[in-house]
């Protein structure tokens, strides 16, 4: 990869949350004869959720974080820069998860985050400092296909897989990141990091949505728009009144808990109407889909002419499934699942898979 030669060092800036991932990323590109510099990124003020005793929730980009990557740095004595973006994370991923609740849509914050926070912003900052990579901590992998054209892999690891959140990158972009754990299994890396000495090695992990680190989103949400005019009725399919609830925003697609309606079989969120203040049950036949309707479609080796078979995963846990994906224009797709999938979940992710591949993914719209 790099060369160790003075003057022909090539110059990466490592994205470093102080976990244990990018840490082993520097220390890795280090060894390998780059020229290593480290940046982490504040993002958000933890202070409001620091416990009476001093106690602070696992998250990342956290201050105890920021000090760990610190620490991290100087033991590899590297550079090390702490950038603000909470301005940029506040409007670009926050507002945007706070508005897409209030429509009724559950949202997806951390693909935001990866495209418009780090492959955007601390990409640009990368090239400010004259890097010639940015390099993260991801379980994924670029290769250069026969076309000529960067391709995006899922990581070895299929525990750690990371490649869902990283379908809105660009070949641009693709061209100037590295991933250098994307060939290792998460064992292999606490093993790299204890064979570096990293104090991070034995360093739990973060939880997926930093920036509310108590679980509790809709504290979150209540306190950026209130509680005012936000309940209404949850209905069945026909219209029929079976109970009241005090906020659209507290449901998504595929809830069965916190309804309070007694009824004979189980039931199931199947809709939210947020300009109704409706949310739908139904039972569990009336959460299965025969596809969806996706919008912002994105493919990263450009799009289809024509369309194409592909498997698809419709939220990060979930496992990839057969579907025949239609392009259409104004960078719309119709999916077609091979067999009905159920929770089709509007605001979450849908990416297209060829093999290990990714093709590309967009925003789910609603369900076919």
């Amino acid at each position: 990869m790099g060369s160790s030669h003075e003057g022909t060092r090539k110059r990466v800036v490592v994205a470093m949350s102080g976990g244990v991932d990018s840490s082993v990323c520097a220390a890795l590109l280090k060894e390998e004869g780059y020229e290593v510099i480290g940046i982490s990124m504040q993002v958000w003020d933890y202070s409001r959720f620091t416990g009476d005793a001093g106690e602070t929730f696992g998250t990342c980009c956290s201050l105890d974080d920021i000090h760990d990557a610190r620490r991290v740095a100087e033991q590899l004595e590297i550079p090390f820069y702490v950038v603000n973006f909470e301005e940029e994370f506040q409007r670009l991923v926050i507002d945007d998860f706070v508005d897409e609740y209030f429509l009724g849509r559950t949202p997806n914050p951390c693909v935001r985050c990866n495209q418009w926070i780090k492959f955007e912003l601390l990409l640009k900052k990368a090239r400010e400092l004259a890097a010639d990579f940015m390099a993260t901590g991801h379980y994924a992998r670029i290769e250069r296909g026969d076309d000529g054209l960067l391709h995006l892999w899922k990581g070895d690891d299929p525990s750690k897989d990371q490649s869902y959140f990283l379908f809105t990158l660009t070949q641009e972009q693709l061209a100037r990141t590295l991933f250098p754990l994307g060939g290792m299994t998460k064992q292999e890396t606490r093993a790299l990091a204890a064979r570096y000495g990293l104090r991070v090695a034995e360093k739990g992990e973060s939880q997926d949505v930093c920036f509310v680190p108590d679980g509790d989103y809709v504290r979150l949400l209540e306190e950026a728009r209130g509680t005012d005019l936000l309940s209404g009725e949850i209905v069945d399919r026909d219209g029929r009144v079976l109970g009241r609830h005090d906020g659209t925003y507290r449901y998504t697609i595929g809830q069965r808990r916190g309804l309070g309606i007694a009824h004979p079989h189980p039931l199931y969120v199947v809709g939210v109407d947020a300009e109704r203040r409706e949310v739908t049950v139904g039972g569990a036949d009336e959460l299965m889909a025969q596809g969806l309707r996706a919008s912002r479609v994105h493919w990263i080796a450009g799009a289809p002419d024509a369309p194409l078979e592909a498997e698809c995963r419709i939220r990060y846990r979930h496992r990839p499934v057969p579907c025949m994906v239609e392009p259409l224009p104004g960078d719309e797709a119709h999916i077609r699942f091979a067999t009905p999938e159920k929770s089709v979940t509007p605001g979450q992710a849908v990416v297209f898979y060829r093999g290990g591949e990714v093709l590309g993914g967009g925003w789910i719209e609603e369900k076919l």
